[in-house]
């Protein structure tokens, strides 16, 4: 990543003041897509980074409008990454630098596009929190089993731009979502390994990978490298 890329909005250096400053302009040439678990110190800022990391990948660059940035429901506010994490990051090539935890607040929801969270109570505290943030809200696990029900071929081309592609897809994910149900209750959870040793870190990374490629093939139209 260059350093205009890492300095522009893509992540969680913005200010308060800048978040702001962007949902009163409404901009609709961004797309913004918010991660959320407990602490925004190991599953959310995984998950945020790994996201920018398998765009750039499949595109060369992350930009083209796309904004990706995380947040706690109890955001351990100015904390570092926890070391695991990093690790982890570490392992699937991904950059960790940088990164600072956050509390979820009501601007982060309302300039969100696409929320997407660890579990179904973080997911029910965002709704909670109102700002229509319903139809935008899904589990990470969620949204991608409704991804993989979705047929390509009836979104926008990526020629016509990664925004309405990315909103196209959103729309198509909630039409969905009462349809495609969870298997079970635990299906749709990425458990917390705040705490736990690496090799459980490790593993929760690799689910949140799994997880991940669909979704992010459906954003781009480029499917994962082998």
């Amino acid at each position: 990543m260059t350093a205009p890329e890492a300095g522009r909005g893509i992540g969680n250096g913005e200010s308060a003041a800048e978040i702001t400053t962007t949902f009163v302009g409404l901009p609709r040439d961004t797309f913004r897509i918010l991660h959320v678990s407990t602490g925004n110190v190991c599953r959310s800022p995984i998950t945020e980074r790994l996201t920018r990391h398998f765009v750039a990948e499949r595109l060369g660059i992350l930009g083209r409008g796309l904004i990706v940035e995380s947040a706690g429901t109890w955001g351990h506010e100015g904390a570092p990454m926890e070391s695991h994490a990093e690790t982890v990051l570490s392992d699937f090539g991904a950059d960790a630098s940088g990164f600072v935890g956050r509390e979820l607040l009501d601007e982060h929801v309302i300039t969100a596009d696409l929320v997407l969270t660890a579990t179904r109570d973080h997911r029910a505290q965002v709704i909670s929190m109102g700002h229509s943030a319903g139809l935008r809200t899904f589990t990470l696990k969620e949204f991608t089993r409704l991804v993989r029900a979705i047929d390509p071929a009836t979104l926008p081309p990526l020629e016509d731009g990664l925004v309405p592609r990315a909103r196209a897809l959103v729309r198509a994910a909630a039409a969905l979502r009462g349809w495609l149900l969870a298997p079970t209750a635990e299906a749709d959870e990425v458990y917390d390994p705040y705490g736990a040793p690496l090799t459980f870190f490790r593993s929760i990374g690799e689910e949140i990978h799994e997880a991940l490629d669909p979704v992010v093939t459906a954003l781009t139209g480029v499917p994962a490298r082998t």
